[in-house]
């Protein structure tokens, strides 16, 4: 967690004074001066509302694994989201399948491999979004940005996208592969297999190696296509990308309603929508808790892109930013104290549960038993 905070640190530094160098201090402050922030209001609903699809839109993927309720996904998602916000390393990614499991006995690599489909879904919709803005909103193929090294325009954004979409591809089909029971059989044989092949140890060293890391990795995989099971209801994938849909243009309309409150920058909901989608981009590399300097620098080069001078971008994207993040922090907190939650100790190692945990709700894609695993090997 310290490595990935120096990290993020650094990577947030240098992206804050990219972004801002240009802009003097005094006209920035004048300028968030100037901002209605009334309009926070409605926006604060918007994103408050598009966060509780995402908990109903959770419950459908966890159905593969085990039914909870609407509280049982909200309260782990919104203490996942706030420890993104206020903790470095991304360790709410993990938070949500380790609270899952304590709350609901959802093994823990079921619920990450549900969190990872959330994901998946959600790269899918930005990568479409992305798509769709470029097709119809026109963006001048001659303007560049200079930022640090790198020259920013149209065509450094569609090798971004078309980067993502290759990391998605890949990532779909590996979930379909684990999903199958034939393919999730053999990964299952060939890691039983792993220490029989070891050169060195005697048959008691290779037998302990196969009992007490073999068998329980090969336990993982199907707690991971328990999570991934979705893949083989299309209806319910249908309702997922129906709600991820409706997830991200909610969260564009929350950036045009904070828009109508900043002077100077008059940008349509497609533009909005592409600068939220170039923050999206962003913020996907690491950076300090809450992401800061990735998410001002995607947004003013976005803004940029649209014909929006250097103070008004820079000013919408710094209230924006604390905006988005304001309502999951406070939200997130107060679901920490309902459920009574230790941040700090979920993010402790200790509280990793054992990868060879079994679902106690055996389901369409029940883990196999140790005993049938060893049978295999």
């Amino acid at each position: 967690m310290i490595i990935s905070l120096v990290l993020g640190t650094v990577v947030s530094a240098i992206t804050l004074y990219l972004a801002f160098r240009n802009v003097p201090f005094a006209d920035l402050v004048a300028y968030l001066g100037t901002i209605n922030y009334l309009w926070m209001i409605p926006a604060t609903l918007v994103i408050l509302i598009s966060f509780m699809l995402r908990a109903v839109r959770w419950q459908i993927i966890l159905r593969s694994a085990r039914r909870v309720g609407f509280w049982e996904a909200h309260n782990p998602m919104m203490i996942g989201f706030m420890m993104n916000c206020v903790l470095p390393g991304r360790v709410g990614e993990l938070a949500r399948p380790i609270l899952l499991r304590k709350q609901s006995k959802v093994p823990f690599t079921t619920g990450l491999a549900t969190v990872a489909a959330e994901r998946v879904f959600d790269l899918i919709m930005l990568i479409a979004l992305f798509a769709f803005v470029l097709a119809t909103v026109p963006i001048d193929p001659e303007l560049n940005m200079t930022f640090g090294n790198y020259q920013l325009n149209r065509d450094t954004l569609e090798m971004i996208a078309t980067g993502m979409l290759r990391i998605c591809f890949v990532f779909i089909i590996g979930i379909i592969l684990v999903t199958i029971d034939y393919t999730r059989s053999l990964i299952q044989k060939t890691i039983l297999r792993i220490p029989q092949l070891l050169s060195f140890g005697s048959v008691a060293v290779k037998q302990k190696i196969h009992d007490r890391l073999a068998v329980p990795l090969a336990n993982v995989t199907d707690n991971i296509a328990s999570g991934f099971s979705l893949v083989r209801y299309p209806k319910s994938i249908a309702l997922i990308g129906m709600l991820s849909l409706i997830i991200w243009l909610l969260a564009a309309f929350s950036y045009y309603i904070i828009a109508l409150g900043c002077p100077g920058v008059d940008l349509s909901y497609p533009e909005l929508t592409a600068v939220m989608v170039i923050v999206a981009f962003f913020i996907a590399l690491p950076s300090v808790p809450g992401f800061w300097g990735l998410w001002e620098a995607g947004g003013v080069f976005a803004m940029t892109l649209f014909g929006v001078p250097g103070k008004e971008a820079a000013g919408f994207t710094l209230a924006n930013h604390a905006l988005q993040m304001l309502p999951v922090i406070l939200v997130g907190f107060a679901a920490a104290i309902v459920t009574g939650v230790n941040i700090l100790q979920v993010t402790r190692s200790g509280d990793l549960p054992d990868p060879g945990d079994r679902d106690p709700f055996p389901g369409r894609t029940a883990p196999v038993k140790r005993d049938e695993l060893k049978a295999r090997s």
